[in-house]
């Protein structure tokens, strides 16, 4: 393969310790954790961090584990690796399947944290840099904004970087090619619940009543025109009703309905155009149908913004790693979203995909039946290592 070529001798060292990280990977998969309760996959970490040398911090931000490694004066860097599971029953029929029914790594951060861990066994007995290299393993990535309370507890005051990068890997993508993006690359995600109250009644004299269940469907139609009417076409915009609830018989007007939305662009003033268009169309259906309108609005994840300088760096080190064949440099952006999104609103920095494999029946990311490829261990952990020292080259 052209990445034995390029860098055969990182390759082969890390190949030689494969067994030890992917058995890592299966054992966390095997014992999953959801958000802010890692703490068995976060002593797994700390333990093995402080034995390759690192100095290790444990509980920032909940379950956070930050390793730091300084060698001699120079840049500061971080690399950040998620370590939370997802409450979904497995059915992968895997060895190493979850042995938590209701919970799994239906997401790859096993992965993520043992491509991380690869890298930090490297970079402690072989690594060529100066400066220092600050791993973080975060918690409560799915949505549970671990990110920001890594952030909130000091992080960057702590761990102070000057470039922080991630990675996620991809499935459909060809197993270990790397796709980087500069600019936007992942949406923001908001969501809210609007309930609609009107004023309940027998189904065969509706004059009676106020039916909130017109109203909710209307409101439902109307959301799709904010996109469709009111944002750029050439922006990325998503509102989706995934949910809508009123009523139990067909012969009863109920007294209320509500919706559950969700709200994702890809621009932060798109994603404030659609909270404007949002509120105000559900202020005008109520004031239509004659119901009252309550709106929660909750706040996601920021767009995440890949800075331009980190982003060049990123790819360069993909390409002199894999090869061009084996790299996008421009890769479509992402409608889901990630919190590390947060953490490039402090620090400069990219974050990057590997590709999962792209074999027929193959699962996507959140599905019962996917897992990661652990052959990504090696190609991620090199990435890592390569990164670092050129990132923090010797002056």
């Amino acid at each position: 393969m052209m990445m034995k070529m390029l860098h055969s001798a990182l390759f082969d060292t890390l190949q030689e310790r494969a067994s030890e990280f992917i058995a890592l990977r299966r054992d966390i998969h095997r014992h999953p954790e959801l958000a802010f309760e890692e703490q068995r996959t976060a002593e797994l970490v700390a333990e093995r961090l402080e034995r390759w040398g690192y100095a290790v911090e444990r509980g920032i931000g909940g379950t956070g584990v930050v390793g730091k490694l300084v060698r001699g004066p120079g840049p500061r860097l971080g690399l950040r690796a998620d370590m939370d599971a997802l409450p979904i029953t497995e059915a992968t029929g895997a060895a190493w399947s979850s042995a938590h029914p209701g919970v799994m790594h239906a997401c790859g951060h096993d992965g993520h944290t043992a491509m991380l861990m690869a890298a930090a066994w490297y970079l402690a007995e072989h690594g060529q840099f100066s400066g220092t290299l600050n791993l973080i393993f975060q918690p409560a990535e799915e949505g549970g904004g671990g990110a920001l309370r890594m952030m909130a507890d000091g992080l960057f005051e702590r761990y102070p970087c000057d470039a922080v990068f991630a990675m996620h890997n991809m499935p459909g993508v060809e197993q270990g090619h790397l796709l980087l993006r500069e600019g936007p690359a992942m949406a923001s995600s908001d969501y809210a619940t609007i309930t609609l109250e009107g004023v309940g009644g027998h189904g065969a004299m509706p004059h009676a009543a106020i039916d909130p269940v017109v109203a909710a469907a209307s409101l439902v139609m109307g959301l799709q025109t904010i996109v469709s009417r009111n944002v750029d076409p050439q922006q990325m915009a998503v509102v989706t009703v995934g949910a809508l609830h009123a009523g139990q018989a067909n012969n009863v007007i109920p007294a209320s309905a509500v919706l559950e939305i969700s709200v994702r662009a890809m621009d932060s003033g798109v994603r404030t155009l659609l909270e404007q268009r949002i509120r105000a169309l559900v202020d005008a259906t109520a004031t239509g149908y004659g119901v009252v309108a309550h709106l929660d609005w909750r706040p996601g994840y920021a767009v995440l913004v890949n800075t331009p300088a980190e982003t060049a760096l990123a790819r360069q080190v993909a390409l002199d790693l894999v090869g061009p064949e084996r790299v996008t440099l421009q890769a479509a952006a992402l409608p889901a979203s990630e919190d590390f999104a947060f953490m490039l609103e402090k620090v400069p920095g990219s974050y990057l995909q590997i590709g999962n494999g792209n074999a027929p029946g193959g699962c996507m990311v959140h599905h019962p039946g996917y897992d990661f490829h652990d052959g990504n261990i090696v190609v991620g952990g090199a990435y890592w290592v390569r990164l670092a020292e050129t990132f923090l080259k010797p002056q």
